[in-house]
């Protein structure tokens, strides 16, 4: 009985290794067989992977803040030091430090004034910060589309062969042609889907930011209108 086993075993174990090495394919010979659209696809992820990096690195550091900066400021406006103010400003190079730069430039005037400056400035900051997001949901929207291309046109090629195959119909040829349309709606969708959560990453990041800036433009306008001791 043992025996038995042992050759049941050894003849099913070839068809097996066959099996299991006829569902493995290399990625590139994949991503090969879905045709010319693979090329725009394959571009817009790197722009959208360069985007997404580029981005979240500058707004991590335009994120970064510093409790004591405030606080500072506030000393040197009590004490009429307007100049170190300034000065300490342009050493921190962030949004929020150019916003209270402008401000610091404009005290003296009324406080309405003071307060457009620094909100043009802050959406002068605001605007840098979303550079590049508007191609990234573009990408989102964009590479499934040419995904869904890719599979139209690879199922009409699929049923054109069929229909000039005449009477000789098979049906490998058409899955075949379906396989391949296939794999475009596949890499599409994988971009696509990556871009959607990057984008939505990248705008969580940047509102966190645009949080920050009002904050910091609120205490500085409340010294501002602090009375006079």
């Amino acid at each position: 009985m043992m025996n038995t086993f042992f050759i049941l075993q050894q003849g099913t174990a070839q068809p097996l290794a066959e099996q299991t090495g006829e569902m493995t394919m290399p990625f590139f010979e994949i991503a090969l067989k879905g045709g010319w659209l693979m090329l725009p696809i394959l571009i817009l992820s790197l722009i959208a992977v360069y985007i997404f990096f580029e981005r979240y690195a500058a707004i991590q550091k335009a994120a970064r803040a510093d409790i004591n900066f405030m606080n500072r400021i506030k000393d040197y406006i009590h004490d009429g030091k307007l100049d170190s103010a300034i000065a300490l400003c342009q050493s921190y190079n962030n949004p929020s430090a150019r916003m209270i730069e402008k401000g610091i430039q404009r005290i003296g005037r009324p406080l309405n004034d003071v307060s457009a400056a620094i909100e043009n400035t802050g959406k002068l900051e605001i605007y840098k910060l979303e550079k590049g997001l508007p191609l990234l949901a573009t990408v989102a929207g964009g590479a499934p589309m040419i995904g869904f291309l890719g599979t139209v046109m690879g199922m009409v090629r699929a049923f054109y062969d069929m229909s000039n195959s005449g009477n000789n119909i098979d049906v490998s040829l058409l899955s075949g042609g379906i396989y391949v349309a296939l794999i475009t709606t596949v890499a599409g969708l994988i971009v696509g889907i990556a871009a959607y959560f990057a984008y939505n990453i990248i705008v969580a990041r940047v509102e966190k930011v645009v949080y920050q800036l009002e904050a910091t433009t609120t205490e500085f306008m409340d010294l501002l209108n602090e009375p006079v001791k």
